[in-house]
Formats: C-alpha cells, sequence, structure tokens
C-alpha cells in the first residue's frame, strides 16, 4: 500500500486540536456532568451557554455546551498558528470547492467555518481569549482533573479519502489500521502537535462524532471518576473501561457518555511524534487486543453509537 506522503511544509499551518461545540438538550445536567463530576473549569456562561476548558488550558475554552432541541455536534475546532494561515486556510478551502465563510465567535479572533472533504464541519481561529490557566488552583481541582483537550475521534465513511485530505494539510500518520490481509485502511491516527493524534478517523457508514478526548493526571483519576460518576448519579454514563488499550496509543482510559449520550474519553499517556523519521505503525485488526491484553473488548454501544452532526439525520443511538 502507498500511503499518502508526509507534508513538511503544508499550505497553511495547523497547530493542534482545540475545541468542540456541542448541543445539549438540559444545560443543568450537562453543567451537573462535565463541571461538577467532571472538573472541568467553566469559562463563562449564561442561560444557554457553557464555555468550559481544563485546568492546564489558558485559552478561553475547549468545550462549548450550547442548548437546543437534539444533541448534535455542531463544530470540530482546530487552532491555525497565525492570522495569515487563517487567510491561506480560507483560501485552501474555497480553492478546493468547500464552504470557506468568516463568521463571529464569542471569545475568538476571526473564525473560519468550512468542513472536510467528508463533510466534517470545522471552525478555524487563531486567536482566542485567555484566561489564568488554573493548575496551581488547587483548591479547584476535583472529579477527573481534566487537564487539557488532546483529539477527536470521527466515525468517516470514507477513511483514505479523509487521510489523503488531512496528511494534504500537513498531518501526520502516527498510526493506522488495516483489515486483515488487505491494504484496506480502516482507521487512520493523524497528528500536528507531535504525539499520536489530534483527530482520529474510524471506519463506518455514516459520517458523526465518536468521542472528544482530555488527559487527565493520574491512573487513579479514571478509576476514580468512575466511583464519582456513580455517587452522582452518573453510574451508567461509563460506558468502557477504565482500562488500556492495547493496540494505537497504548493509552490508559476510561470512556464516559454525557446525559446526551455525547462520548468523552479520559486517559493519561502519550508518546512522542516530532521526529521526522517517526514512520506510521501499521496494525491488522486481527492484532488489536490480543497481545497481553485483558478486561472485556469494546462493547456494541461504544463500536456503534456517535454524535450525529448539525445538519445530519439523528442518530445518536442507533447501530450501523
Amino acid at each position: 500500500m502507498t500511503l499518502p506522503k508526509t507534508v513538511f511544509r503544508p499550505p497553511f499551518a495547523v497547530t493542534r486540536a482545540s475545541h468542540l461545540v456541542s448541543v445539549v438538550t438540559d444545560i443543568a445536567a450537562s453543567r451537573a456532568f462535565y463541571v461538577d463530576t467532571l472538573g472541568l473549569i467553566v469559562s463563562d456562561e449564561d442561560r444557554d451557554t457553557l464555555y468550559l476548558r481544563g485546568i492546564e488550558e489558558g485559552c478561553h475554552h475547549s468545550l462549548v455546551l450550547k442548548a437546543g432541541s437534539a444533541p448534535v455536534c455542531e463544530r470540530v475546532g482546530m487552532r491555525v498558528q497565525t492570522e495569515e494561515d487563517l487567510d491561506l486556510a480560507q483560501r485552501h478551502f474555497a480553492g478546493a470547492g468547500l464552504p470557506a465563510q468568516w463568521v463571529e465567535v464569542p471569545f475568538q479572533g476571526r473564525t473560519l467555518h468550512t468542513s472536510d472533504i467528508n463533510g466534517t464541519p470545522l471552525e478555524l481561529c487563531a486567536q482566542m481569549t485567555t484566561q489564568p490557566r488554573r493548575i496551581m488552583d488547587f483548591d479547584a481541582h476535583h472529579g477527573a482533573c481534566p487537564q487539557r483537550i488532546d483529539h477527536f475521534q470521527i466515525f468517516c465513511p470514507n477513511v483514505p479519502a479523509a487521510c489523503e485530505f488531512y496528511m494534504a494539510m500537513g498531518f501526520r500518520l502516527s498510526e493506522y489500521i488495516v483489515r486483515d490481509g488487505t491494504d484496506e485502511l480502516r482507521m487512520v491516527f493523524l497528528q500536528r502537535k507531535g504525539n499520536p493524534h489530534d483527530i482520529v478517523f474510524a471506519h463506518n457508514s455514516e459520517q458523526r462524532l465518536h468521542h472528544v478526548a482530555y488527559t487527565a493526571p493520574e491512573v487513579h483519576h479514571l478509576m476514580y471518576i468512575a466511583d464519582l460518576c456513580g455517587k452522582n448519579g452518573f453510574g451508567r454514563a461509563v460506558e468502557r473501561g477504565p482500562g488500556r488499550h492495547f493496540g494505537p496509543g497504548y493509552a490508559r482510559y476510561v470512556y464516559l457518555r454525557d446525559p446526551d449520550g455525547h462520548r468523552i474519553e479520559l486517559f493519561n499517556n502519550h508518546y512522542q511524534t516530532i521526529d521526522m523519521e517517526d514512520e506510521p505503525i501499521r496494525w491488522e485488526l486481527s492484532r488489536l487486543n490480543r497481545l497481553g491484553s485483558w478486561g472485556p473488548g469494546p462493547s456494541a454501544s461504544w463500536l456503534n453509537e456517535a454524535s450525529a452532526f448539525a445538519g445530519t439525520p439523528h442518530r445518536l443511538r442507533d447501530a450501523s
């Protein structure tokens, strides 16, 4: 198989996964879950919107929750390095025949709304309002102590097209999964910030958001947040783990579902992928969760359920 080549000087510079904008049906219930239980920091809020961030994050928000009638993912946010990169991005997407519209977004600088080749709604900005990091405010730390946003995982009907599209923008492939005995791409792990992934695409018949992931400080936070979810009435939110991925990323994790079914991963270890000689790691499906693995495999809900993107049919609880 010939994988797309790494582009070390892309047309514009994406720096990292930045933020997620989701619609929830009950802001109070979402606040009880994300703030009171998980431990995200409130940057701002009003009657209809919550702006949240991790304890290490100085930028205003990494998760925006908006009140609405149906739970959907509105936008996947990426940061670019400079305002010039934002202009270059606008020309890049428009030149590819994709939407490229300037919009006003609270607490962000100039913001571009666009989408990728498979229809993932994207939001790009170069600047965001800052607030003091809460990393040393130990009295404000509770729950899982989420530190910072790390990556998104997206269900996608055309993984090879997604891989080629993002690598042309300078994303680097760290790991990938193929069907046994073939070169058929089933999952790709793509990064810009120097760890295994900022965005992941997994094969599915529909384009949907599988999860957003935050780092947590220690392994015991993953166990503790499961216990705390149970105590706070969110016991059914614990969908998978705590456990370890015996495959791409090697991370120790727990996956949770919020009151609307949106999924969040908390995990606490990564490896470095900065050096140009780092080659992507190939996995066949049969190798996953085999060598040294323990515990149950992923549930049917984890394998099949995901959040619809805004403007697409609402299929959050349907299996593919």
